[in-house]
């Protein structure tokens, strides 16, 4: 089926576009081990999940006087944490582009998050011709809605779009959506999210415009 065009690239946010994993792990787990030591290890559990997933599922009951507290902490984090690019996404992008192929940002971030990305990383914008956050959805990943909403933005359909994704619940929203999905190794292990994905990359350092169309194609 070489006859499929390659009109959009959709984009999760962390740990896709940047590799900001590590930290967001340091700072769950300080909350964790501060508010629910019967969980060791939560903060790699969430991995996936919008804020208000989070607080609702695992900061709840007892612990719902603290969420103000905690969203506080997470957006003093979020205005001073570091947003560097996965190796090789801006060259990535900009070859996807100067193609033809249509970007954009599909993340459970909200805009107060994304106002902090705009803030500390000049240029962001310019990459992307949509971005879309948690606002933009009625329903979170896995359900596959917002990969949906987002292909619509461009007029394009399902097998005219790859979902790029790191977390469990965004390879199954891509799934979902009956999309190509190429999973980032950035948080969990290739093997691991392998079964949920069409290819598996480290970064884009190896990987390009053809590739994509090798993946649109091969349907």
């Amino acid at each position: 089926m070489d006859n499929i065009s390659f009109k959009a690239a959709l984009f999760d946010l962390d740990g896709v576009v940047f590799d900001t994993e590590p930290q967001y792990t340091e700072f769950w787990g300080s909350q964790c081990r501060e508010f629910r030591p019967d969980r060791p290890g939560l903060e790699h559990e969430i991995k996936g999940q919008t804020l208000l997933q989070i607080l609702d599922r695992h900061f709840d009951g007892d612990l719902k006087a603290k969420q103000s507290l905690i969203v506080e902490r997470l957006n003093e984090f979020e205005k001073t944490m570091d947003f560097v690019f996965v190796s090789g996404f801006e060259a990535f992008v900009r070859q996807l582009r100067s193609n033809g192929v249509k970007t954009a940002v599909v993340t459970s971030s909200n805009l107060d998050k994304m106002n902090a990305v705009y803030n500390r990383c000049e240029g962001f914008k310019t990459l992307f011709d949509a971005i879309l956050t948690s606002e933009d959805f009625e329903r979170s990943k896995p359900d596959p809605d917002c990969y949906q909403k987002a292909s619509q933005r461009f007029d394009a359909t399902a097998d005219e779009c790859i979902v790029f994704e790191d977390s469990f619940n965004g390879l199954k929203s891509g799934r979902a959506a009956k999309m190509k999905v190429v999973g980032l190794s950035t948080t969990n292990s290739p093997e691991s999210i392998a079964p949920y994905s069409d290819t598996v990359i480290a970064n884009y350092l190896a990987f390009g415009y053809d590739d994509c169309l090798r993946l649109i194609q091969n349907s």
